[in-house]
């Protein structure tokens, strides 16, 4: 899920904010983030610094508990802008976008973050992020009439 929201999230950026630049990351062994010293699969910092940058915002979603990825890359150059999204121990019987709407781990909230931190979208972010709002109430009103979540979301796929 959170690697499926990380590319609606860019999809959605995407689309109001064309001339961005954003990469993603897909972390499949987690302990790639720690150094070489640390772990056999540890990442050494110019390689970690290549993919992650030294000065640009990092926005992290993550399955499980954000404090285990702050602990991995805490002694890395970008630790500072690195934001982590993950499991809060919030959830219920509910949709599985809802699931992560409810973590803050969703599209909305990831797109959200990426313009809180990135500066040249500070002058207009206050737009964006009640148009984030907006999808978020949609999304609330329209599981609790149906029980499931907007087919926009719940069979979007990758447009690129």
């Amino acid at each position: 899920m959170p690697t499926l929201e990380t590319l609606a999230a860019v999809s959605i950026l995407r689309e109001h904010f064309p001339d961005l630049k954003v990469r993603v990351v897909n972390v499949v062994d987690l302990m790639t983030l720690q150094p070489p010293s640390e772990h056999p699969h540890g990442l050494p910092d110019s390689d970690f610094d290549s993919m992650f940058t030294t000065d640009k915002p990092v926005i992290f979603a993550y399955h499980g508990y954000p404090t285990l990825i702050h602990r991995l890359t805490y002694r890395r150059k970008n630790h500072k802008n690195l934001h982590v999204r993950g499991y809060k121990e919030e959830g219920t019987t509910t949709t599985p976008f809802d699931m992560t709407v409810l973590n803050d781990l969703d599209r909305f909230h990831l797109a959200g973050d990426v313009v809180d931190r990135v500066p040249r979208l500070q002058p207009i972010n206050a737009h964006f992020k009640q148009f984030l709002r907006n999808r978020l109430v949609e999304h609330k009103q329209y599981i609790c009439e149906h029980g499931d979540d907007l087919p926009e979301i719940r069979d979007w796929t990758w447009p690129y």
